[in-house]
């Protein structure tokens, strides 16, 4: 069985989705460096202000923010993993390699760009209680009103519309060679992700062979 595992794919492809199912299958962690970086963001570290500016601006953050606490978190999961959103670029994926970890499989979704900014841009999030929803794909009940706890929801600013076209051309720009990078060392799969959740679960299961 594949244990440690990369999904890779455009901001808004379901790599987030799919690497909760995965992991619950694998019984594996996911690893999610967006998920790390809007924490530090939220509580207002170092790392999080300095992030904060490139995310806003629809930007990837630079590498030397995310390798160090990347590598000392690998480091404590012997027993494999799932990382989402990490490495983005082939000097992430070198600082990998040089911290020891030898991939498994790296499994990359494709969807086409005019897809994910519709889907992105049409997400919303409870200022109360976090819930996210998406007006056309999964609304709430009350137009603009949690289902959950009634708060407020609202579209981040890095999910407007401009943003998230400036974030796809950064995807394409510096995110692109990397999959030939993996391609060229024979552990790269793709999976179709412009398909029905459980669909793409079951594709990507088949190219983990567990």
């Amino acid at each position: 069985m594949k244990r440690r595992v990369i999904l890779l794919g455009p901001p808004g492809g379901g790599k987030g989705t799919q690497a909760k199912s995965l992991t619950v299958s694998m019984g594996i962690p996911h690893i999610s460096t967006g998920d790390m970086l809007r924490a530090a963001r939220r509580e207002g570290t170092e790392l999080g202000r300095k992030a904060d500016a490139f995310i806003s601006a629809g930007q990837l953050v630079p590498d030397e923010l995310v390798n160090g606490i990347v590598a000392e978190r690998l480091a404590s999961e012997v027993n494999g993993y799932l990382l989402d959103g990490y490495p983005r670029t082939i000097a992430q994926a070198d600082a990998l390699a040089a911290a020891g970890q030898k991939i498994d499989a790296v499994v990359l979704i494709d969807v086409p760009d005019e897809l994910l900014v519709e889907r992105i841009v049409g997400r919303q999030s409870c200022a109360g209680c976090g819930c996210v929803y998406h007006v056309k794909n999964m609304p709430s009940k009350v137009a603009g009103i949690c289902d959950q706890c009634g708060g407020e929801l609202v579209q981040r600013a890095d999910d407007k519309e401009d943003v998230v076209r400036s974030r796809l051309v950064a995807y394409h720009a510096q995110t692109q060679p990397l999959v030939d990078y993996y391609a060229e060392r024979g552990v790269l799969f793709r999976v179709d992700g412009n398909a029905p959740v459980d669909r793409v679960f079951n594709e990507i299961r088949k190219v983990l062979e567990f």
